[in-house]
């Protein structure tokens, strides 16, 4: 072999072994520290924030919303309700999108009407009552919150349904309500899938 050969099969060997070191510090290492420190210092977090019940059992995670409907896809009168979902079938972690519909897009008025109306008679109020949130997804299809506008005008429904005083789960909305980020950023908002767990455990 001559002298430009041996340079090149240097090289290549070299460059080989760069690839391997790197892949193990940088593909392996990395990963299993970062996995570490994760389940160290935030573990709930690192295993997706699961949300669970009295009894212990996993019932869903504090990052996605879920559907609260019978075996029909009709919403059961005794949960507040998330916002819509158009998540594949609805809040399917594996196909999170919006419904990529622009605001004057002929469908989604169409749509946004119908929930509107769905909405209204559910929870029997003025179709003027009913908030954005309950008649659009958002981006992702998987939002967990809801507007505390929204959740209002679920109160009567929710206490009737269960037999409990419109006061007592209104005050279960204000403990499940979050304010602003630092108090200035975003808006507040209902987290659903605890409030419900609350009132499950609650009873009625």
């Amino acid at each position: 072999m001559n002298a430009s050969g041996r340079r090149v099969g240097r090289t290549l060997w070299t460059a080989c072994r760069a690839v391997l070191a790197l892949t193990a510090i940088l593909g392996i290492g990395y990963t299993f520290a970062i996995t570490g420190v994760g389940q160290l210092l935030f573990p709930a977090q690192a295993d997706g924030s699961p949300v669970t019940n009295r009894s212990g059992a996993i019932v869903g995670s504090a990052l996605l919303g879920q559907s609260f409907t019978d075996r029909s896809g009709r919403p059961l009168p005794e949960y507040f309700q998330p916002r819509p979902s158009n998540a594949g079938d609805g809040y399917d972690a594996a196909a999170s999108s919006g419904s990529n519909l622009g605001p004057e897009h002929p469908e989604l008025i169409r749509l946004i009407g119908e929930r509107r109306a769905q909405v209204a008679a559910f929870d029997g109020v003025a179709e003027s009552e009913v908030p954005a949130d309950a008649v659009t997804s958002s981006g992702s299809g998987l939002d967990p919150d809801i507007s505390p506008a929204y959740a209002e005008i679920q109160v009567r429904r929710v206490a009737e349904a269960r037999g409990l005083s419109e006061r007592t789960v209104r005050d279960l909305v204000t403990r499940h309500t979050r304010g602003r980020d630092l108090g200035f950023l975003g808006e507040p908002t209902v987290d659903v899938l605890g409030l419900n767990l609350e009132l499950d455990e609650l009873g009625g």
